[in-house]
């Protein structure tokens, strides 16, 4: 036996038996020999850590713009929150956690700069929904590797599509923990966030909240995991006993109200709206200016699709030094 086929074997002796095994994966839009140290799972992984999207996320803001301070999360440390949260799941439920990984791994490849702001305003000027889970999507079946994707496996690839709540549901369990987890930790961490950003304080939280999830950062996750494995455990489901469920719910609508619709902040929103929306407008009028690889896709994408992935991969940092090199004038410098 190779080393993949023996990791092959040992998943149906320690997994459940709702759990997605490696043997079984749909695989891959396009047919390629199995790795012999590497399940299909732990490939899809590798290929998203080592692409161009994953190493952008550092660079793209979380809930608070271009943040001042070195402790303030980025998509980047968002996607690794929840790749240990949704981790930890699968464990407890004996569920395949390399599905997991790769899944949470490659769910947010598709936001846009300056976080949800950016999809709105994608969504404005296309004149049709922007979603960030189907960009992850277009992200890994098409954009990265020069256009080639990532040829990822079906598991894979319908776990980051249908990460998102109101999209999609998952066709695997490991799917429906990347949900949960993707959910325990932005509303956590963004408490965090606002707390360090003084938007928020620990006397704010709700006490009906407190008294379910706990008070700390670390209280309320290690709750929520809890419980969701134990209200899960031997179900081919995933799920919360009502009242920590209720609990959460009430926490993410009191963050809706106190930090997500916060005005100050969300201040500077609009500006990073305004600066997509303007990029948009330059490249739709100047599309020789797309990089080569996105002006290769006009004959099969279209202009505004092709003019849409590129600003949607740009960093934070990546368009506000486009739209400034394009609107900004330089100043007038003597040769």
């Amino acid at each position: 036996m190779t080393i993949r086929e023996r990791m092959e074997h040992q998943e149906h002796l320690i997994l459940s038996e709702y759990a997605c095994f490696s043997d079984a994966s749909k695989g891959r839009d396009h047919s390629q020999p199995e790795s012999d140290t590497r399940t299909c799972f732990q490939r899809d992984t590798d290929r998203i850590l080592h692409s161009k999207s994953f190493r952008r996320l550092m660079h793209k803001t979380q809930v608070f713009l271009k943040p001042e301070g070195d402790h303030y999360r980025t998509r980047l440390t968002h996607t690794l929150e929840v790749t240990h949260i949704a981790r930890s799941i699968a464990r407890g439920l004996q569920l395949n956690e390399d599905l997991t990984e790769a899944m949470a791994m490659g769910h947010d490849l598709g936001h846009t700069p300056f976080g949800h702001a950016g999809e709105v305003a994608l969504t404005e000027v296309l004149g049709e929904p922007f979603n960030h889970n189907e960009q992850s999507l277009r992200v890994v079946d098409v954009l990265e590797n020069n256009g080639e994707g990532l040829n990822l496996t079906y598991e894979t690839r319908m776990g980051i599509l249908g990460h998102t709540w109101g999209a999609r549901d998952p066709e695997t369990l490991e799917g429906m923990v990347l949900r949960y987890a993707d959910r325990i930790a932005y509303m956590n961490h963004d408490i965090d966030d606002a707390m360090r950003g003084n938007i928020l304080t620990e006397a704010d939280i709700p006490k009906s909240v407190v008294n379910v999830l706990g008070q700390t950062h670390s209280e309320r996750i290690n709750t929520m995991v809890e419980d969701i494995i134990l209200a899960s455990q031997g179900k081919n489901q995933i799920m919360m006993h009502a009242p920590v469920e209720q609990a959460m719910n009430e926490l993410r609508e009191f963050m809706f109200d106190s930090v997500y619709h916060n005005p100050i902040a969300k201040a500077e929103e609009s500006k990073g709206r305004e600066i997509i929306k303007q990029l948009f407008d330059f490249y739709m009028k100047h599309p020789e200016n797309l990089p080569e690889g996105y002006a290769a896709q006009l004959d099969f994408d279209g202009l505004p699709r092709a003019v849409c992935d590129y600003i949607a991969g740009m960093t934070d940092k990546y368009a506000i030094n486009k739209f400034s090199e394009i609107y900004i004038p330089l100043g007038w410098q003597i040769r």
